[in-house]
């Protein structure tokens, strides 16, 4: 019977990552498994996803956390001004891709801000050093799960994947119930700004929508603001469109499958709100 296990593999002095080739796991691979932050870390345990025929023998398995197919990060173009920004840790982000968000090296960040191990904490303050122009990451996994994608909006001023993080363990579930925050400019997050949540990166049921058993099969999205009282700004909306353009593409999602919250089956509920442009939206796409 084939089960998947984690092999333990401890990191000597001066040893790269470049061992984890040899079984047949890749280094870009490795720095996005949630179990595992990269870098060169003295006596760092890597715990690398594998698979073994098992004998009867009694085991224990363990799911393997699901690796991107392929990740999308564009580089900042034309002339752009370098500066040292703040950043604060959302869930489940990791060094790897808060460097590809600025185009800055992992080596860099960990200079500037003294750090003696790559795993992070939410919530943790850092120093990126002469970043460039903010890009979203957005890693897609080979999954036929993915049948529609849902708009939220958080009906509140202000929110980031942080909070809603907080807020949702404080109503007893595993973390933030979306798969993708964009924010509106406020927490000291940028209008606009895409992030990732640990539901999405775990590829794991969404707690956003239950009308239709969405949660299940549906993509769960949120802007941050209240749009039965204020429009969409117009940096929201256009990360919303390039965001679903790439889901959309990449998971082979209808136009008729892209929903509102409220336009679910069973949903008592006017999110993502009376004023959400929903013509333009769609025309977008």
């Amino acid at each position: 019977m084939k089960k998947a296990f984690y092999l333990i593999h401890s990191r000597r002095p001066n040893r790269t990552l470049q061992g984890a080739v040899k079984i047949r796991r890749s280094v870009s691979t490795l720095r996005e498994t949630p179990v595992f932050r990269p870098g060169k870390v003295e006596g760092l345990i890597i715990i690398i996803a594998a698979a073994l025929v098992l004998s009867s023998c009694a085991s224990v398995s363990v799911v393997s956390p699901p690796m991107p197919a392929k990740e999308i990060y564009p580089r900042a173009v034309g002339p752009f001004m370098r500066q040292d920004i703040c950043h604060i840790v959302a869930p489940g982000e990791t060094l790897w891709r808060i460097s590809k968000m600025y185009d800055v090296t992992i080596r860099e960040i960990m200079r500037t801000n003294i750090l003696h191990t790559e795993i992070l904490q939410k919530g943790q303050r850092l120093l990126v050093p002469h970043a460039a122009p903010l890009v979203p990451v957005i890693p897609l996994y080979a999954s036929k799960k993915w049948q529609y994608i849902i708009i939220h909006h958080s009906a509140t001023d202000e929110g980031s994947s942080l909070e809603f993080d907080q807020y949702h363990q404080g109503r007893g579930w595993q973390g933030i119930g979306y798969h993708f925050v964009i924010d509106n400019g406020t927490k000291e997050k940028q209008d606009g700004q895409i992030e990732v949540s640990p539901r999405w990166i775990k590829q794991k049921d969404g707690s956003h929508c239950r009308a239709g058993n969405m949660n299940e099969k549906a993509i769960g999205i949120c802007l941050v603001g209240n749009f039965s009282k204020e429009n969409v700004p117009a940096k929201q909306l256009d990360a919303l469109v390039y965001l679903v353009k790439i889901l959309r593409k990449y998971y082979k999602v209808p136009l008729k499958r892209i929903l509102g919250h409220d336009q679910v089956s069973g949903a008592a509920t006017e999110c993502p709100g009376r004023k959400f442009p929903w013509y333009e939206f769609k025309d977008r796409l």
